[in-house]
C-alpha cells in the first residue's frame, strides 16, 4: 500500500473510545460509492478540532473523509451532519474552496450515529506548529495573515440569495437569536458558579447593535479549519468545519475568528487554555486589531462595534467549551484535553468582560 508523506503529519491512529465500525462502513460505502477499489478499508482520525469527529478514510489510493458528531448526549440541533452535508452541495460549486460531499446518511445502524463522506484535500494545516523545513518568517507570516483576510471577504461576498442557502436564511433578528440562544446553552450546560457570566449576560442583551447586510458566515473561521497551498502558504486551497455556517452578520463571523486567533501578549489562560498556543502568536502574524483593520479595508464594512462582536464570541466560545466540559464531567468522553477545560471557561469568560470594556 503506498503510503503519502503527509499520513503521519495529519493523521492519527483512532482514538479508544471514538472507534468506527470497519465492516459495517465499508459494506454501506461499496455500495454507494463505486470509485472504491477492490483493497481494505482504513480508518485513522484527524486530530484536531473538539467537537464533531473527523476520519480519514482510505482503500488503496482512494481516500475520503468522514464527519460524524461526538460521542454522547449532545445539545438539541447541534452537531447536525445532514445540514453540513446540504450546505457543502450548494457551496461547493460557487466557493471551491468548500469540499465536494458524497453522500449522507441518517441510519444510525452503521455506525451508530448520521454521517456524511466528502472528498479529501490535500495541502498544510496550520496550528501551533509550522511543517518541518519552513521558516516562519515574518514576511511569510504576514501574507497568512493577508490571506486569511482576504478568505474571508471573499466568503461574505458569496451570492448565497441565488442558491438553495436561502432556505437556511433567518437574517432578521440573527444577533438576538444568537445572544439569547447561547445564554440558554450555557444554562443548560452549567457546571460551576462563575460570577462574571451574569454581568456578562445583561451587558450583551443590553447592547446588541444593528447589524449590517447578512451574508453567509462560516462561524468558525481559524487556521486550523482552512488548508494552505503546500507550495505556497500564503494561498487557501480548503475551508473545513461548515457545521456552525449559516446566513447572518458578517462581523459576527468576524468576531467569531477573532476569538480564535491569539497574539504574544494575550494572557497565559487565552494561549495555553487548549494546549500550545497557536503560530498566529509568532512575530509577523498580525494583531486582532491590524485583522480586523485589514478586514475592514477589504470589505468596506463598519467596525466600530467591533468589541460587541467580540465580547459575544469569547462568550459563545466559553459556551462551546464549557459544553465539552459538561460532557466530560458526565463521563461522555474520555478525552484527557478536556480535563481543565472548567479552568478555559473562566479565562474566556473574564476575557470577554474586559472586551465589554473597549470601543473599536
Amino acid at each position: 500500500m503506498t503510503r503519502h508523506k503527509t499520513d503521519a503529519m495529519d493523521t492519527i491512529p483512532v482514538r479508544k473510545g471514538e472507534e468506527l465500525p470497519i465492516p459495517l462502513l465499508e459494506r454501506f460505502l461499496r455500495g454507494q460509492i463505486v470509485e472504491i477499489p477492490d483493497e481494505p478499508l482504513e480508518v485513522e482520525q484527524f486530530p484536531a478540532g473538539h467537537s464533531n469527529l473527523t476520519y480519514l478514510l482510505r482503500a488503496g489510493e482512494w481516500e475520503a473523509v468522514l464527519r460524524r458528531p461526538p460521542f454522547g448526549k449532545i445539545a438539541p440541533k447541534a452537531h447536525d451532519m445532514g445540514r453540513e452535508c446540504r450546505l457543502l452541495s450548494e457551496l461547493h460549486a460557487i466557493f471551491p474552496l468548500a469540499p465536494k460531499p458524497y453522500l449522507f446518511s441518517d441510519n444510525t445502524d452503521i455506525i451508530g450515529a448520521p454521517f456524511f463522506v466528502m472528498e479529501r484535500r490535500r495541502g498544510v494545516v496550520l496550528d501551533t506548529v509550522f511543517p518541518q523545513g519552513i521558516e516562519p518568517a515574518p514576511d511569510l507570516c504576514r501574507g497568512i495573515s493577508q490571506a486569511m483576510v482576504d478568505t474571508l471577504v471573499r466568503l461574505h461576498e458569496v451570492d448565497w440569495a441565488s442558491t438553495g442557502l436561502r432556505e437556511i436564511a433567518r437574517p432578521d433578528g440573527f444577533m438576538e437569536r444568537q445572544v439569547s440562544g447561547w445564554i440558554e446553552r450555557y444554562e443548560r450546560a452549567k457546571t460551576d458558579d462563575i460570577e462574571a457570566v451574569e454581568e456578562l449576560k445583561k451587558w450583551m442583551l443590553a447592547n446588541i447593535p444593528v447589524s449590517p447586510t447578512p451574508t453567509l458566515i462560516h462561524y468558525d473561521y481559524k487556521l486550523n479549519n482552512t488548508m494552505l497551498a503546500s507550495d505556497d502558504l500564503t494561498r487557501v486551497v480548503a475551508m473545513f468545519d461548515w457545521e456552525m455556517s449559516t446566513i447572518g452578520d458578517p462581523l459576527a463571523d468576524v468576531g467569531a475568528a477573532m476569538s480564535y486567533w491569539m497574539q504574544a501578549d494575550d494572557p497565559d489562560i487565552l494561549k495555553y487554555g487548549m494546549g500550545k498556543p497557536t503560530v498566529t502568536v509568532m512575530p509577523g502574524f498580525m494583531t486582532r486589531d491590524e485583522f480586523i483593520q485589514a478586514y475592514a479595508e477589504g470589505s468596506g464594512r463598519d467596525v466600530s462595534q467591533i468589541h460587541f462582536y467580540l465580547t459575544f464570541a469569547y462568550f459563545k466560545l466559553a459556551v462551546i467549551c464549557q459544553q465539552i466540559y459538561y460532557r466530560y464531567r458526565a463521563g461522555q468522553t474520555q478525552d484527557e484535553r478536556f480535563a481543565k477545560m472548567g479552568q478555559f471557561v473562566r479565562g474566556l469568560v473574564e476575557h470577554a468582560r474586559e472586551a465589554s470594556q473597549k470601543r473599536g
